[in-house]
């Protein structure tokens, strides 16, 4: 049984949106954050991306249960029961609030109740069923957690905090996007209007390029701005370079296979990027 509650709260998706986290305190606090702010940070911001996943799931149980690639979740597999679920979501995320408003302030305590809103009420029952738009606009709801780091050090948002907002806002389509081209029977079975469903597969794949695009030239403003350095300018060009290439493979090469490649390029680029982004600031070399 807690094997089951543990895979409602989608465990590799909560250590991608803290390790995006923790490196936002790390360029906010221009080095290594207090271990008195990291911890509740780490607890608050897990259990809140945990708390929403678990409400998603009980909101999608009916969807996910047409779906191959979700039909052995906790819920429509019967491991738990829905009422649970939804119970078990909503204590992670009040215990969120809690723990980051008097662990660390109630700015990012807010801000992290504002990404799970955002998650569960806009993109999970307002978006994802109804408009193609879905992943362009959901995607605000996995940037929240940067926001959530840059509170949680100065207790306020500033430009840099919503330029990290937008690196995530604009990765999200072509990763998503990806894995959509590699399930696109189980949404076209769900009648969820994901781009290959409403679109189609070519147009997808133009799309991600796209988007990949302009990825790139978002990745490369915080060293125009001179926020981040040489470490991190030569990181983003690198991997930005890949993320194109693959996009442009996609194109090329019309198969599952590269999707699936393109998918897994682009959970490693936002890790390493993130990960460049973090030694930048710790070594701290300056392009200007």
């Amino acid at each position: 049984m807690a094997k089951a509650y543990l895979q409602l709260t989608k465990p590799r998706i909560v250590l991608l949106l803290l390790f995006t986290t923790i490196t936002t305190m790390v360029i906010a606090a221009n080095g290594v954050p207090a271990l008195a702010l990291v911890l509740p940070t780490i607890i608050g911001g897990a259990l809140s991306a945990a708390g929403a996943s678990a409400i998603n799931q009980y909101i999608d149980r009916d969807m996910d249960a047409h779906m191959a690639r979700t039909a052995q979740r906790p819920i429509p597999s019967g491991r738990i029961a829905p009422l649970n679920a939804l119970l078990f979501g909503l204590a992670l995320v009040v215990a969120s609030v809690l723990i980051l408003g008097f662990g660390t302030n109630w700015v990012a305590a807010w801000l992290s109740l504002g990404g799970a809103f955002y998650y569960v009420i806009i993109y999970t029952m307002l978006l994802k069923r109804n408009t193609i738009a879905n992943i362009v606009i959901g995607g605000g709801a996995g940037a929240f957690p940067v926001l959530v780091g840059w509170a949680v050090v100065t207790g306020t948002l500033s430009v840099e905090a919503w330029l990290l907002f937008l690196i995530i806002f604009y990765w999200t389509p072509p990763h998503s996007w990806a894995l959509a081209l590699l399930v696109n029977a189980d949404y076209t079975r769900a009648k969820v209007p994901m781009m290959p469903v409403a679109r189609g597969e070519r147009s997808t794949r133009n799309q991600i390029l796209l988007y990949s695009v302009l990825l790139v030239i978002v990745t490369l403003l915080p060293v125009a701005i001179q926020m981040l350095g040489l470490i991190y300018g030569i990181a983003a060009f690198v991997l930005g370079v890949g993320m194109i290439w693959m996009s442009l493979t996609l194109i090329r090469v019309a198969d599952k296979a590269t999707a699936k490649r393109t998918y897994k390029y682009s959970t490693a680029y936002l890790a390493f990027l993130f990960l460049a982004m973090m030694l930048d600031r710790v070594i701290n070399i300056n392009i200007f």
